[in-house]
C-alpha cells in the first residue's frame, strides 16, 4: 500500500472515528463512570433490548422492498434476496467507512444483477430523498407541538447555534458555492468535447433516469406505505428500549419520539454509526426530562452499543451471503 492509500484510509476511516470518539470522550469525562458500570450491569432488562432488535431488522427488509419498487420502474428484474442482503450490508459498512456502504450497495447489485451502477445511484438517492423528508416532518411536528423543548435544548446547549451562526456568517462559504457553481457551469459550457466531460455527462444522465423511477413507479401507494412502515420500525427499535430501564419506561410516547427524533438526527454526522452525536442528543434529551446524567449515559451507551453490534452482525451476514447466493451467478466487472 503507498503513501497515498494509507492518506486515504487515515481521512475515510480514522479522522471520522476520531471525531466520534472524541465527542464520546467529552460527553463522558466528567461523568461517574462507577455509577454508569453500576446501571449496565444490575439495571438493564436485556431481553427486552434484544426484542427491540427485532424491529430494526424488519425495518431494514422493510427498505430493501421499498427500493425493490425503485428499480422495478426502471424495467429492471432481479432477485429481492439480493436487494435484501445488500442492504444490510450497506449498514455494516458504513460502521466502517460512513456513507461508502450506498455506493457498496448499488455496486454489488450492478455486478449480480447487471443493472446500470448509475442507474442504480439514481434509485438511491430518491430513497434516502424519502427519507430525509420524513426525519424533517417528524421533526417539524415535533417543533410545533413540543416547541418549549427546543428552546430548552438550545439554551442548555448554546455551542450549537454559535457554531450555525459562525458558519452561516462566513462570506467564504458563500464564495465557495458561487465559484464551485461557475466552475462546474464552465466546464459542461466550454469543455464538453472533452471525454472525460462527455462521460461525466453520460453518467449524470444515468442518475436522472434513476431519480426518474419515483415518477415512473406504479405503485405509490405502496411506496409510501413501506416509507410510513420503515420509520415506525425504526421508532420502535428505539423507543422499547425505554421498557429495559426503570428511569425511562414511564417517560411515555412523546418523549420517545422526541428523542428518537433527535437520535436521528445525530445519526446523520457522518461518523461511524452516529457514535458521539448519537450519544449526545439522547443523554441531552433525556436529561431536558428529569434522567439523571449518569442513568442517560448509561441508556445511550447500552442502547447505541447493543444496536450497532446487532447492526454489524446482520449486516455482515447480508456480505457473506451475497457471494453464496450468486455463485451460480458470475457478476459482471
Amino acid at each position: 500500500m503507498d503513501f497515498k492509500s494509507i492518506l486515504r484510509t487515515i481521512v475515510k476511516v480514522f479522522i471520522p472515528l476520531a471525531f466520534g470518539c472524541l465527542l464520546l470522550w467529552y460527553l463522558y469525562r466528567e461523568m461517574d463512570l462507577r455509577e454508569i458500570l453500576q446501571v449496565i450491569r444490575k439495571g438493564v432488562r436485556y431481553d427486552i433490548i434484544l426484542f427491540s432488535l427485532l424491529f430494526g431488522l424488519g425495518a431494514n427488509i422493510i427498505r430493501s422492498y421499498r427500493w425493490g419498487i425503485l428499480i422495478e420502474s426502471l424495467g429492471e428484474r432481479f432477485k429481492i434476496r439480493n436487494i435484501i442482503y445488500a442492504v444490510l450490508g450497506n449498514y455494516a459498512l458504513n460502521l466502517v467507512l460512513p456513507r461508502v456502504g450506498e455506493v457498496w450497495r448499488c455496486g454489488v447489485i450492478a455486478r449480480y444483477e447487471k443493472i446500470s451502477f448509475t442507474k442504480l445511484l439514481g434509485t438511491l438517492f430518491v430513497d434516502r430523498i424519502s427519507d430525509t423528508i420524513m426525519v424533517g416532518l417528524i421533526t417539524l411536528s415535533i417543533f410545533f407541538f413540543n416547541f418549549k423543548f427546543f428552546t430548552s435544548f438550545f439554551a442548555r446547549n448554546p455551542a450549537l447555534i454559535e457554531g450555525f451562526q459562525s458558519m452561516f456568517n462566513s462570506i467564504w462559504i458563500y464564495v465557495t458555492g458561487v465559484l464551485f457553481i461557475a466552475a462546474i457551469w464552465f466546464v459542461f459550457k466550454y469543455m464538453n468535447n472533452f471525454s472525460l466531460v462527455k462521460k461525466a455527462k453520460g453518467m449524470l444522465l444515468n442518475i436522472w433516469e434513476g431519480i426518474k423511477s419515483l415518477w415512473l413507479m406504479k405503485r405509490k401507494g405502496l411506496f409510501l406505505l413501506q416509507t410510513l412502515l420503515i420509520w415506525i420500525g425504526y421508532f420502535c427499535y428505539f423507543y422499547i428500549t425505554f421498557y429495559a430501564f426503570d428511569f425511562t419506561k414511564d417517560l411515555g410516547v412523546s418523549v420517545g419520539l422526541i428523542a428518537f427524533t433527535m437520535s436521528s438526527i445525530g445519526v446523520a454526522v457522518p461518523v461511524q454509526g452516529g457514535i458521539g452525536p448519537w450519544h449526545f442528543m439522547v443523554i441531552a434529551t433525556l436529561v431536558l426530562f428529569g434522567v439523571k446524567e449518569t442513568d442517560a449515559a448509561a441508556f445511550a451507551l447500552v442502547v447505541h452499543t447493543v444496536q450497532t453490534v446487532w447492526t454489524g452482525l446482520c449486516g455482515l451476514f447480508g456480505v457473506v451471503a451475497l457471494p453464496i447466493v450468486n455463485k451460480e451467478n458470475k457478476p459482471v466487472a
